[in-house]
């Protein structure tokens, strides 16, 4: 097997021997699962677009786009235009906007696909969001779009009304008037600061308790309008609290890359959904855990998902919002793209010693599909630090 030397967190390098590799074959027939199970997937940078990187996106569309179509194989949903894809870090609304279209006349050929996408405010500038009226809308806009593009609506938290509103009636009213206005059922979408910093105090409280009462509050008044909502704060016990307070009907969607495989394998309490960066990135492995678990198989969807806790962490360690750079090295090193650029300049936002741990922890895994092609790129990327 391919042997290459690696960075370890002392400033020294060691020799890494990758493992053979763990098939996981695309299979021939959708699975079927026994949870709703979306990917919040990234976006391919074009590397050749004649843009500014740092001002501009520029998306290879083939590339993009056949990721999606990977995971739609897979039986995992799509959660299209997320933070995943870099909205807000490099993805403007536009962009975000061309690929909900391309994403949803992409998901119209595939019998059963599943696909939800992102409706903010992040058009508005800090000048332009100066009312609550503003924030509405700007969610009116995207909501607009989304729809009118044959989507259903991922409600997305807006940096913008974090920063305008003045008081947790300021929420109960925004959100109250635009699920008013919704055709279908959307996914709330409360994302902790550990992955936008922007979004501190949402809901109108710093104090997580008092927040999670709005949200309910919010949640219990327009529980016809809300398939379920989206929770990333890395907090698996106030998940599952949480949970328990939800109205009947109304799902909750994992988004905690941390704790995410005993939230959906459940318990006595229940269970979670899924809506997930990191199912971006061991895509295969959640499809066969899902599909085990769907079969009544528990102990080898626990068997599957546990070595992949430890890369999810690694991918997610503080500052979390830097978590796309790991999901595009997987893919990269995985073969799904030519090259390791993101939108943004994003790929230097992890030192090497960092995705070399997620190098390592992708193998033992089982997650690099073909070892001497991820030995190769990871050889190069190595070369290009000046080893």
């Amino acid at each position: 097997m391919a042997t290459l030397r690696l960075p370890l967190h002392d400033g020294t390098l060691a020799p890494y021997t990758l493992r053979t590799a763990t098939p996981w074959p695309v299979p021939a027939v959708k699975p079927t699962f026994n949870r709703v199970a979306y990917s919040a997937a990234h976006v391919v940078a074009d590397p050749l677009a004649r843009v500014d990187p740092f001002v501009d996106a520029a998306l290879d569309w083939d590339a993009t786009l056949a990721y999606r179509r990977h995971l739609f194989a897979l039986g995992l949903g799509v959660a299209e235009a997320m933070d995943t894809a870099q909205r807000g870090m490099g993805l403007d609304w536009a962009t975000s906007l061309a690929l909900i279209e391309r994403s949803v006349d992409a998901a119209s050929d595939i019998p059963g696909a599943l696909i939800a996408c992102g409706a903010g405010t992040d058009h508005l500038d800090a000048a332009q969001a100066r009312t609550i009226d503003d924030v509405i809308a700007a969610y009116e806009h995207q909501c607009a779009a989304v729809e009118r593009a044959g989507g259903r609506v991922i409600l997305m938290a807006s940096r913008a009304l974090a920063r305008v509103a003045q008081s947790a009636d300021d929420y109960v009213r925004v959100y109250g008037t635009i699920l008013a206005q919704i055709r279908e059922p959307v996914i709330l979408h409360w994302l902790g600061d550990m992955f936008d910093p922007a979004l501190a105090g949402y809901w109108g409280h710093r104090d997580l308790d008092r927040a999670t009462d709005v949200c309910l509050d919010v949640i219990r008044g327009n529980a016809g309008k809300i398939d379920g909502i989206k929770v990333s704060l890395l907090d698996d016990a106030r998940e599952i609290a949480l949970r328990g307070r939800l109205p009947p009907g109304v799902r909750m969607y994992t988004g905690d890359d941390f704790n995410f495989a005993a939230l959906i394998g459940g318990d006595e309490s229940g269970h979670s959904d899924a809506l997930l960066g990191i199912f971006d990135a061991i895509a295969p492995a959640a499809s066969a855990a899902l599909a085990a678990l769907a079969t009544g198989d528990r102990a080898r969807f626990d068997a599957i998902l546990a070595p992949t806790v430890p890369l999810s962490r690694r991918i997610f360690e503080a500052p979390t919002r830097f978590y796309k750079t790991g999901i595009v090295l997987m893919a990269w090193l995985n073969g799904h793209q030519a090259h390791f650029t993101m939108v943004g300049g994003q790929q230097g936002a992890r030192s090497l010693v960092h995705l070399a741990d997620v190098f390592r922890l992708a193998d033992a895994a089982g997650l690099l599909a073909d070892p001497d092609r991820a030995a190769a790129r990871m050889r190069v990327l190595t070369a290009l630090h000046g080893l």
